[in-house]
Order: C-alpha cells, then structure tokens, then sequence
C-alpha cells in the first residue's frame, strides 16, 4: 500500500479523498506525480468537433451560465432551423471534423415559444427534434453526432442512443445543498438526484457518456469528494463512462455569479489529480479554453484529454473564452513531452455492438476509426 503523510493513493476512500483536496507543498508534489504515473502512453487526445447550439431557451437559470437566453431576446436561437444544421456540418466537413457535438438547454420545449416552432416543424417534443437532427446528420454527412442536453427520460435516451455515437451530461455537483444557493436555487433540472438518474439510465442502456463536475460554484471540498464518488459508483455498475470533465468556473459578464472568485489554479490541480488517482480507464479532461495560461500544468497531473475542440465554431456555453487553434494545442501538448492524438466522440473500446446497436452506425464508426489509426 502507497502512503504518503497518511494519505493512501491507491483504492482512495472518502477521508483520502478530503486529505488529497487539500493537499500542499511536497504532499501535493507527490501526489501530482502519483496521478500522473497511471498514465497508459504517452498521448493527448481531443475530438476534432463542431458546436452547434440548437436551442438557446432552457428551464434552468444557473447563477453562471452564459448561455441561456430569453424567449423575447430578438437574437435568441430559439430552435435551429434543419437547413442551417447542415450547412453547418457541411461546412465543418471541410475542416475534417469527425464530432457533431449538439448541445442546448433542458427541457426548452416547455416554454411557448418552443413549442410553437416545434409544431411548426412538425414535431411533438425536443426528443423528436433532436432524433431527427441526429438520423438527418447521419444520412447526409460524415458526422458522428454526440448530443449534450441536460436530463432525459430512460425512454428518450433509449431513443437517441439509435442515433447517437455517445452523449453526455455534467452532474455539475452531487450536493443537494447547491440548490439553496446562487449557483442552482433556479435551476430544478440540476437536482443531483435527477441527474444521476439520467447518468444511470444512459449505463442500462450503455450509452458511452461524458459527465464531470463544475468547480468554484460553491461547493466545499468534501462534496467534490463526494461527487466523484457518485460517478464511480455509477460506472462501477455499468462501466459506460468514458471521460470526466473536471471543469472551472469562470466569470463571465452579466452572470448572476459575475463578482464570485473564480477557482484557484492549486485547487484545479488538486482536483484533476485526486480524480486521476479515484478512476481507473475513464479520460480525465480540462477544457482548454478556461485555462489558456494554465493548462500545461494539467498535463502534469493527470490530465489525458482536451475534450471537443472546434476548428469552425465557438464554445456557446462560455463565449469568452475561445478554443486554442489545433497547432497550439499541439504545440502546448508537446511542450508539456506528450503527443496531440485525435479521437472520436466515441473511445475505441466502446465501438462494438453492445453499445453502438444501430449497424450503420457501428459501420460508420468503424470506418472513421480506422481512418484516425492510419492518419
């Protein structure tokens, strides 16, 4: 057993958890070198992606989101038109992204001016809407579509999974007590329980999935503990976990949480290295774009993937903070001694019947997996 100043890095339980959260000087030293060496090569890899926003409305009113918008704000997307999404995609074709990354707010279709668009277009519901883009994205380009949408019933993931390489959901935070504070007291959709139902249902249904936790909206480090024991005991049981996002809030102008600290750089590091020690064969990613001055650092520590990076479009859910160009990004992975390796939405190890059951899905997989390899 490995111990360093009492604190065990291997088969980490919750005080260990708490001990390496607050870890300093040479602790937190050792600690960075022991995330570091669970290392299985020597690759960086990100997913050459395009964002598309489908819908700006959401039910959710988050103390730090900039990217929800009102019903009534004249620029608002208040839902894609189809010809735009693919145009869109035929364009990033040309930037050989392989990633159709559709992201949006929970559950817009319950505001009017959704519904009536929906209707409109002939559809009943998001779920619908989506599904459609997903099958039209498959059909017509050689995207693979990867839909991040906040919480979904066990029917409807059941149903996107049809068309759908992967999805994802961050659980943000496992504390019930965030949603009495600035963070989520607006935001019904951010109850843990419901996320880390919708987290569970997508492992029944195997469902490669993205999920992570959201640092600096509060929450104390013994509910980072936490959390993070939350999604291991969900992959545990159904091993469909593929990446943790291990994110940083960031301040943004006319965010409810607009004079809030943002989270230090130590506490960032803390973080992603105690989930690199908690987890076993799940990616530990940081997004690029919060940490342009810092992310070589997370590198050292745990960090083996970059996330969706878009060579086309902007990140919607923070819009100040644009993705490094792809030559940066190499050149600051290979600063850092690693090597920048693309990846697709979904990881290798998914790509087989028991999680891809649409044939010409897995087809399609397969055939750009194998175009990455001999790239």
């Amino acid at each position: 057993m490995i111990k360093e100043n009492d604190i065990n890095f291997e088969n980490l339980e919750r005080e260990d958890l708490i001990k390496c959260l607050n870890a300093q000087g040479e602790t937190l030293l050792r600690m960075m070198e022991f995330a570091n060496s669970k290392r299985d090569n020597k690759y960086i890899t990100y997913s050459k992606n395009v964002f598309i926003p489908l819908t700006e409305i959401c039910k959710n009113d988050c103390g730090y989101c900039a990217f929800k918008k009102s019903p009534e704000d004249p620029n608002a997307i208040i839902l894609m038109d189809k010809e735009k999404v693919i145009e869109t995609l035929k364009e990033a074709e040309k930037y050989g992204c392989k990633e159709a990354m559709f992201a949006m707010g929970e559950d817009a279709d319950t505001e009017e001016a959704v519904k009536i668009k929906l209707k409109e277009l002939g559809f009943k519901n998001m779920t619908e809407y989506i599904y459609d883009i997903c099958k039209t994205t498959l059909e017509e380009t050689d995207l693979l579509p990867h839909t991040n949408a906040g919480n979904f019933s066990y029917e409807d993931l059941k149903m996107l999974k049809e068309v759908n390489v992967s999805m994802g959901m961050m659980l943000e935070s496992s504390s019930k007590r965030l949603m009495d504070t600035i963070a989520h007291r607006k935001s019904p959709g951010k109850d843990p329980e419901i996320r880390i139902k919708t987290i569970e249902d997508a492992g029944k249904l195997k469902i490669p999935y993205t999920t992570g936790l959201l640092i600096g909206i509060g929450e104390t480090k013994e509910e980072i503990a936490d959390s993070l024991l939350a999604i291991k005991k969900i992959n545990d049981e159904y091993g469909h976990i593929q990446e943790i996002i291990i994110q940083n809030f960031t301040v943004s102008p006319g965010i409810e949480m607009e004079s809030y600290r943002e989270p230090s750089l130590l506490d960032m590091i803390r973080t992603v290295a105690t989930a690199q020690l908690l987890f076993d064969n799940v990616s530990i990613q940081l997004p690029p774009n919060l940490n342009n001055e810092t992310s070589q650092v997370f590198l050292l520590c745990g960090t083996d993937d970059w996330g969706g990076v878009s060579p086309l479009s902007k990140d919607y859910v923070n819009p100040s903070s644009p993705w490094p160009e792809l030559d940066e990004l190499e050149k600051l992975t290979n600063d850092a001694g690693f090597e920048l390796k693309e990846r697709l939405a979904i990881y290798k190890k998914y790509i087989n019947p028991q999680y891809i059951n649409n044939p010409k899905l897995l087809e399609k997989t397969e055939k750009l997996q194998k175009e990455i390899e001999n790239s």
